[in-house]
């Protein structure tokens, strides 16, 4: 692949959103699990990603990644080859498990920037173990993948109209890498940071981007959300399906099927398989007039720290042999993915009406307090008087964390990123409406690669410094490549 190459990220949008829509079951029937077997059941999802920077020998845009490979000396980079070789193993360990007899489940979780960024480094070993995961058939029912914002975009500082778009970028390139019956089976959508927003429009035009774009149900984290009467969900409550209620300014509403992320951030609880171990002392609950088997859903990150470097591997294929020996891995504490466990529950007659319906947190204060019918004026107006009364109130969304905002202290960041935004859209939507084949040009890509890397977390999460000044420097070269693109409609 020619590194200076464009990555795949728009020019079918068309064809893409056709071959979402379509309904594929995830589960093949020889490797089906019985739910009346099942007494509990975890879902483990390991999230990958690399940024791409403005890094590079010329200052091309590189993974970082390969900056790592290329500055040994700096921080951790040392364990650069380390970082690789977790995003290929999956291939590895899966069919070792199988072979032994065992029932392993995985859902996996990869930025667009990670899979452009490898095939830029041309790392075949990683592109052909990854593929490998998507086509064989006999890893599918192991494997799920989730959809992702293509640049690990926090969603509730991602300007509105730019959500569907990251959305779309990521099906593209999963797309262009694995195919269109691999992008068919991607139901669930993990967002990056687990960050959920809970301003009333945010959260509705990313709920309605999730099911224009084929997807069925998210991951959320326990305490990004409540029930509609203000409470937070109950102990059980965490471990059934949920229905994310999405209400906007203007009264409407939309829902999603919603699974919940448990506790904190720890990447341990994955590295050492956490999830199993508690979903071990949990028995059948009550549901739609059935009962079920819970399910303790867990992401971390699959790479980074000591304890996925290095005692993921082990704890993993140890889990798994456990549960073939107790129950050969369908019955008793199971592994599952989140798709193949509500199609279990579907198939049993459990439909999402069933689900306890929730919201996004400290929506309830929002709706109490407003008066009469909602509308953009009135809800903006409550907004403002709950947060004059109260620090603790705020519509920046949540994340997988309460002490680091990815609002305050980073005008510097946001501020180009939304006037950036403005301008694409100001610029592309006019010849997009009169004429969809302009994403395909190298004008609307060039341009929409900058606005979707500037929205990227990395460039907030690692605080004020060179981070900040990579996003500098990618919104300098988004103007450049919008003002060469007025020059050339004049």
């Amino acid at each position: 692949m020619n590194p200076h190459a464009l990555p795949p990220i728009a020019g079918r949008e068309a064809e893409i959103l056709a071959l979402v829509q379509q309904n594929r079951p995830l589960a093949s029937p020889p490797n089906a699990l019985d739910l009346a077997q099942i007494r509990s059941g975890f879902a483990c999802a390991l999230h990958m990603h690399q940024p791409t920077i403005p890094a590079g020998a010329q200052g091309e845009l590189i993974s970082h990644l390969q900056y790592m490979f290329e500055h040994p000396g700096e921080g951790d980079n040392h364990n650069a080859e380390a970082f690789a070789q977790c995003y290929r193993r999956l291939a590895d360990l899966l069919p070792q498990l199988i072979a032994e007899g065992c029932n392993p489940r995985i859902m996996l979780d990869y930025s667009g920037n990670l899979l452009w960024g490898v095939e830029q480094m041309g790392r075949r070993d990683i592109v052909e173990a990854l593929q490998r995961l998507a086509w064989d058939p006999a890893l599918q029912p192991h494997v799920e993948w989730l959809g992702t914002f293509w640049s690990h975009a926090v969603a509730p500082s991602t300007p509105i109209p730019d959500l569907k778009l990251q959305i779309l970028a990521w099906q593209h390139q999963f797309e262009a890498l694995f195919g269109p019956e691999a992008l068919q089976r991607v139901k669930g959508f993990s967002p990056p940071e687990m960050a959920l927003p809970n301003h009333p429009d945010t959260l509705y035009e990313f709920v309605k981007a999730l099911r224009e774009c084929g997807y069925r149900w998210l991951l959320v984290q326990e305490h990004s959300v409540e029930n509609l009467d203000g409470s937070a969900l109950g102990h059980e409550q965490r471990y059934i399906p949920n229905q994310l209620v999405a209400r906007n300014s203007h009264g409407e509403t939309l829902s999603i099927t919603a699974l919940i992320k448990t506790q904190g951030s720890d990447t341990k609880l994955v590295g050492q398989m956490q999830p199993y171990y508690e979903a071990l002392g949990l028995n059948r609950l009550e549901l739609g007039g059935t009962t079920i088997p819970p399910l303790v859903s867990q992401i971390a990150d699959g790479e980074n720290g000591g304890v996925m470097m290095n005692e993921f591997p082990q704890a993993f294929i140890q889990a798994h042999q456990r549960i073939a020996a107790e129950g050969g891995g369908r019955t008793g504490t199971v592994a599952m993915n989140g798709t193949e466990y509500l199609e279990l529950l579907e198939a049993a007659g459990v439909s999402s009406e069933a689900f306890p319906r929730i919201q996004a947190v400290q929506q309830h204060r929002l709706w109490q307090q407003l008066e009469g019918p909602p509308t953009p004026d009135a809800v903006q107006a409550v907004i403002a008087e709950l947060q004059a009364h109260d620090s603790g109130f705020s519509m920046a969304g949540a994340s997988w964390t309460n002490n680091l905002s990815w609002v305050e202290g980073y005008a510097n960041v946001l501020e180009p990123m939304s006037s950036l935004s403005a301008a694409f859209h100001q610029r592309f939507d006019p010849l997009v409406a009169a004429d969809p084949a302009v994403t395909r040009s190298e004008a609307y890509q060039r341009a929409l690669l900058q606005l979707l890397l500037l929205e990227t977390s990395c460039f907030r999460y690692w605080g004020q410094g060179t981070w900040t000044d990579y996003a500098s420097e990618i919104h300098r070269r988004g103007v450049a490549q919008l003002e060469e693109r007025e020059l050339e409609v004049v």
